[in-house]
């Protein structure tokens, strides 16, 4: 039986995790919410694991308003930088694995070809700069830890753009959206079954440990731009809005935003010998859920 304690259980990877719960009998799970965990409160967070004692803790908490951190900044460093640091400490103290999240944001540079771990990082912006301090907090804390940073998180929970667009475009005729930032769309069940997998394979190969050690970029396949991935999401779900394009510099937010997110994931592939799944097959399977959540039932 692997123990897995989940932080951030009611944002989108958390509740897929819980989603997918079912499916693993192999697996205890523990899911703690800001409720009942704090985890940007490091007494909380030693006491709080130390009774649990997981094998694993799977950090699916973050601060991803991306544009309010920029005026909130201490509680998106607490939430993004430290509390990785107390989870990795807290780790380190019980011998468990920290599999922590990340962020494409972190990179923010076009080298002109998908972005690989080892590239230099360039965060910009209140966000991506707690995003990388997070992870380097884990990386120097001693814990055996996974970082996986992933891009453009979507799911039939929470608040997202796929969610956003087909609330819009059921009520506008068209839409103008941003055309020039390229990234991969990443449907939050992947990442909740790529954790899995990674806690199941680190738990029956022990003696690999220092290859599984690393930071991974993981997202879906494939890339597009916002205004596309909106088209794609309109013509699944059988909506007639049009799509007019935009640029980043003519949308002004207030927080920068990198305009090439498509990431090199050869490395986890290779690692963990798990296949990636095509943006396009995930958002059909993602949308699908969403109509199945909100028909009602006989």
């Amino acid at each position: 039986m692997i123990h897995i304690l989940v932080t951030g259980a009611n944002g989108q990877v958390g509740q897929e995790l819980q989603r997918h719960s079912s499916d693993y009998p192999e697996i205890k799970f523990e899911f703690a919410s800001r409720e009942n965990l704090d985890i940007s409160n490091q007494n909380n967070v030693s006491q709080y694991i130390e009774k649990c004692k997981p094998d694993f803790v799977i950090n699916a908490a973050a601060y991803t308003a991306v544009d309010k951190a920029e005026e909130d900044q201490e509680n998106a460093y607490l939430v993004n930088a430290q509390a990785p640091l107390y989870l990795a400490k807290a780790c380190k103290n019980i011998d468990a694995w920290l599999l922590h999240i990340s962020s494409d944001y972190v990179y923010h540079h076009n080298p002109k070809r998908p972005l690989k771990e080892n590239d230099e990082t360039l965060a910009q912006g209140i966000y991506a700069k707690s995003k990388l301090e997070g992870d380097n907090n884990v990386i120097i804390s001693g814990c055996k830890y996974s970082i996986l940073r992933t891009s453009w998180v979507y799911s039939s929970f929470g608040n997202n753009f796929v969610k956003t667009m087909i609330r819009l475009g059921q009520s506008k005729d068209a839409l103008t959206i941003v055309a020039d930032q390229v990234g991969s769309p990443t449907y939050a069940s992947d990442i909740a079954l790529a954790l899995l997998h990674q806690a199941k394979t680190i738990h029956s190969n022990p003696e690999k440990s220092k290859i599984y050690q690393s930071v991974f970029n993981f997202s879906n396949s494939g890339q597009t731009h916002w205004a596309d991935f909106a088209r794609e999401i309109f013509s699944i779900a059988d909506i007639n809005c049009n799509v007019g394009h935009t640029t980043t510099e003519a949308y002004n937010a207030p927080a920068p935003r990198p305009l090439w997110s498509v990431m090199d994931k050869s490395k986890f592939s290779e690692v963990w010998n798990m296949e990636l799944v095509d943006w396009k097959k995930s958002l059909r399977d993602c949308i699908a859920l969403i109509n199945e959540m909100h028909t009602p039932s006989d």
